[in-house]
């Protein structure tokens, strides 16, 4: 009887510690980690892209911006004097010297970084006016930065093949344009060649300019701007309520698959008012009191900053870039 009674005490314990581990695995499953994202390219004192890789903070760099498109004009990629631009500024079509930054794509991407390139940006000259204006911008893209047969000397990166394109459209469209446009695009895509889209939406929900974008969807990424939007930022001054709220939105409503939420990594990257603390996050903040909120979402993915000059270069007099800081929590 003791003997049988042992047997059945360790079968208990055996089965109890298995539904233990499946019940942990489950739950570090759910709270897996994510990935930081930045955004690089706009300014001329940030360092190489290389070196932005070599930090090891980031999964996603995002190069920024092809600024101007569509409608019949030249395209237009401005990487501030990464590329040898006048006066720091961009050049029409593709004759570009971009190489070394070509270079330094697949220097990241062998580091298992992927590189992303952003449409768009808040300055800029860029609209979609028609399926057949989508159908001519997204050629022009899969020519010269995705996987099509454009000659590489007239790629600007070189025969780099980047990740994936970004839509940060803060610019008025026709009511589809972009829409049409993120299609022609993940047409592209193949299981052996994926085409990765993401969006950078502000976080008033629905967003102005990319809803119907994001309602197709063919966006793999949503790094949603909770900065520079007094309805759903933070602000130091008042609770959470207002950000949690605008977070679910987006993790509910939209068809993506994974959701970011985007700071400034610095105060001075919160542009629409740097002179207070609105929309700037104190990392103390993002990790003890939102990241582990917003991670209770299965489509949770980590958090996009903006951007590399502000984490590394402009500060604000931090011990350690804001993306060391939070990279662990993340």
């Amino acid at each position: 009887m003791k003997t049988r009674g042992l047997v059945s005490n360790l079968v208990s314990l055996v089965l109890t510690l298995v539904a233990s581990s499946l019940v942990s695995g489950v739950d570090c499953k759910k709270r897996a980690n994510g990935t930081v994202v930045v955004y690089w390219g706009t300014y001329e004192k940030e360092g190489s892209l290389k070196t932005a890789c070599e930090t090891g903070n980031y999964g996603i760099v995002v190069l920024s911006f092809l600024s101007v498109f569509g409608d019949g004009r030249a395209p237009k990629l401005d990487l501030a004097d990464h590329c040898g631009g006048v006066n720091g500024s961009a050049i029409n079509g593709s004759a570009i010297n971009c190489a070394p930054v070509g270079q330094d794509v697949k220097f990241c991407q062998s580091k298992g970084v992927k590189v992303f390139l952003s449409l768009g940006g808040a300055d800029g000259n860029y609209s979609i006016v028609s399926d057949k204006d989508a159908i001519a911008v997204s050629d022009y893209l899969w020519n010269n930065f995705l996987g099509g047969a454009g000659n590489s000397s007239s790629r600007p990166l070189g025969d780099a093949v980047l990740d994936g394109i970004d839509f940060d459209m803060e610019m008025t469209s026709t009511q589809t344009g972009y829409a049409q446009l993120a299609k022609q695009i993940k047409l592209r895509s193949t299981k052996d060649r994926p085409v990765l889209l993401s969006a950078a939406p502000q976080c008033p929900f629905p967003d102005e300019f990319l809803g119907p974008a994001l309602n197709t969807g063919v966006f793999d990424y949503a790094w949603v701007q909770f900065y520079n939007n007094h309805d759903c930022q933070y602000n130091p001054n008042r609770p959470l309520d207002n950000v949690f709220a605008a977070w679910h939105k987006w993790t509910t409503k939209v068809p993506v698959k994974k959701v970011f939420f985007g700071l400034p990594a610095s105060l001075s990257g919160a542009t629409d008012s740097p002179s207070t603390k609105d929309g700037y996050m104190p990392a103390k903040v993002l990790k003890q009191q939102v990241l582990p909120k917003i991670k209770e979402s299965s489509k949770y993915g980590g958090v996009m900053l903006w951007s590399y000059y502000y984490d590394f270069v402009k500060h604000d007099g931090r011990k350690e870039p804001y993306s060391t800081t939070i990279k662990n929590a993340v």
